[in-house]
This record gives structure tokens, sequence and C-alpha cells, in this order.
């Protein structure tokens, strides 16, 4: 078969398979891509991983079928050994596969750029779900929730300086309102990753680190440390939750009953926390 037959070939068999395969991709891996779409924050992450998944697909597919192509059409097929004859390249290819790839890299940068300086809908802040530092670049909604999540050896609490500093050992958000986290810890270097709520932020003593999430629908969410940080690094984890705002409302109010107590000895609320080492080590 003459060289053109070849690319021809080799081009319709790559063609069907990038489409099936960004088919299968969209339709049937996206809706289970991670981290799933229990706040505004995730469902832009999981699009993003579908997104990225269904572009380099057929980058690979090309590499792959090249490849295959190769090895089976021009195998050695009468057994002599021996080299074949020498190939130094096609200028042409190498050309064409350099641009499509640059302007595969470019285009996602400009996506990339352009959700960073996106202004949302609903004003609460796209956030990536890590944090974003003291001062993030999003808006954020005037009925936002404060929840300071603060990280220490082995385990998180949650503090509600709009509910009168109340220090609680869960975490349960009201459904549809946008929550602000702060992130920070008392001891050695924590992170904060509520997985379907798509927050991944560190907890550094003495920072705070802030991260946006809008839980749209009610519902359970893992909260794991995903720093090592210490021999009991692997048992901090808990679960949170995602209730009814009357719900949310009973709750809440309930903690600071419960917890007046231990509310009234705390340091006033900060942005972060410097406890007295040798106390903590003993």
């Amino acid at each position: 078969m003459h060289e053109r037959g070849h690319i021809r070939r080799a081009l319709i068999i790559w063609v069907i398979g990038s489409i099936v395969a960004v088919l299968l991709i969209v339709f049937a891996l996206g809706p289970h891509m991670p981290p799933g779409s229990m706040t505004q924050e995730a469902k832009g992450q999981r699009f993003t991983n579908v997104l990225l998944a269904a572009v380099m697909a057929p980058l690979a597919l090309a590499m792959l079928v090249a490849f295959l192509y190769a090895i089976v059409t021009f195998r050695n097929r009468d057994g002599s050994l021996g080299d074949g004859p020498a190939d130094f390249g096609d200028s042409r290819l190498q050309l064409g596969w350099l641009i499509l790839t640059s302007s595969v890299v470019l285009l996602l940068a400009g996506l990339g750029t352009y959700a960073l300086y996106e202004e949302p809908a609903d004003a609460a802040g796209v956030g990536a779900g890590g944090g974003q530092g003291p001062t993030p670049i999003q808006r954020t909604a005037k009925d936002r929730l404060v929840v300071q999540v603060i990280g220490q050896q082995w385990q998180f609490t949650y503090r509600f300086p709009q509910y009168g500093g109340v220090e609680t050992l869960r975490l349960e958000l009201p459904v549809n309102r946008p929550v602000q986290f702060h992130v920070t810890s008392l001891d050695v270097i924590h992170a904060f990753w509520a997985y379907q709520l798509g927050v991944k932020a560190d907890a550094v003593p003495g920072a705070d680190n802030i991260a946006f999430a809008t839980p749209r629908h009610v519902g359970k969410f893992d909260i794991r440390c995903a720093e090592l940080c210490g021999v009991w690094h692997g048992e901090m984890s808990d679960t949170g939750l995602v209730v009814s705002p009357a719900a949310f409302t009973s709750w809440i109010t309930s903690q600071r009953r419960q917890n007046a107590p231990a509310t009234g000895n705390l340091p006033p609320y900060s942005r972060s926390y410097f406890p007295d080492p040798p106390g903590r080590a003993g």
C-alpha cells in the first residue's frame, strides 16, 4: 500500500477511536468523575476533569494508533533478520504535532486563567476549592457562612464566629448557603479535605487559608487530613453533613447551648493561633 494509503487508514482508525473515546468519557465516565456535584465548586472540578480527559484522549490515541499500526502493518513477515530502510522522520508530521500539542496547552491555560478571574453569578466565589490564602481574588456573598477549620493532632474542630464563636467537633452546613472556610492549625501542618465539597486547603500554624463551597443538596461528605501529620494521621477523618437551613439553625443553637462553658474558656476568635509548643508536646 502507498504511503498516503497508510496515513489515510491510520487517520480513519484514529478519528473513529477518538470519537468513541470522547463520547464514553463525556456521557459514561463523566457523571462518575470525582469529586461529584454536591457543591458548585465540586461540579466545576468535575467539569475540568472531564474536559481534560476528553482533550487528552485523542492525543493519547494518536500515539497508540501510530505505534500499534506500525507494529501490525510493517512487521517483518518473512522471518528474515536485519534492519529495515533508514527513516529520518517527517518534518510535516513533526511540525503538525508541535502545533497541535502547543494549541492544546495554550487552550487549557486560557481556560484556567478565565476560571480564576470569572465573576460568579451567585457572587459566592467560584474558588477551585484549594486555599486561596488570606486575600482570595473571588468575591464573597453577604450571607456567607464563615467556618474556621482548626487542625490539631489528630482531629479537626470547627469554630463559628457568627454564632458566638462556638467550637464544635462535627461539621454541619446549610444547603444553598455559600460557605467561606478559614483553615488553620494549632500544631503541625495538616490539610483539610472535604472530598464531596470539592474543598482541599492546607492547615498551617499561624496562617489563614481561605476556600469556598456552596452546597447544592443535602447529604454526607467525607473529611480527611491530606497531609502526613503524625502517627495517627490515618485516623484523622470524619463525616460532615449538609442539612436544611432549619436543621442547621436547630443544630447550631443546640451546640451553642451545650458548649457554652467551653466557649467561655476559649481564646478570642482569631484567624490563626499560636499555642505554647511545650504545652502541646507534653
